[in-house]
């Protein structure tokens, strides 16, 4: 016989049944009326999946400062102002290569790192050859 307001079974003598029927029905009474699991799981996947993002973000950042510092360190390195000084230290210059390599290194950022990049007994005669084919 079933007691449709209990939700139990019982037995016709009146017994009720394993108990465990009434455990099962009971926990599924109290699941009705709270989230289940899977939400509560996505809610905590979209939380792990949310901090992911934000964490290769982070990354992101650190690795665009990192490249930015690179290219601020390799912009010095190559700046007018250590060509000049670099000129200054070359031995015989003519006043005449001397500013058409200030020319030079004004207009092209690669012809300062080739100057500077080059060993110290090679940056007379590139700079003479330099000069003389460009502003001829």
């Amino acid at each position: 016989m079933l007691f449709a307001g209990a939700m139990t079974y019982v037995d016709d003598d009146g017994s009720s049944g394993s108990g465990d029927d009434g455990n099962i029905l009971d926990e599924q009474k109290r699941q009705a009326g709270t989230p289940s699991n899977s939400c509560g799981g996505r809610k905590r996947g979209r939380r792990a999946t949310g901090s992911a993002i934000v964490d290769a973000m982070l990354e992101l950042v650190a690795a665009s400062k990192m490249r930015a510092s690179a290219i601020v360190k390799n912009e010095e390195r190559f700046s007018i102002n250590n060509c000049i000084q670099v000129l200054d230290e070359i031995q015989g210059v003519a006043q005449r290569i001397y500013f058409l390599a200030l020319d030079l290194f004004e207009g092209r950022p690669s012809a300062r790192e080739v100057f500077i990049s080059l060993k110290e007994d090679k940056r007379l005669p590139w700079l003479q050859g330099k000069c003389s084919a460009s502003f001829s």
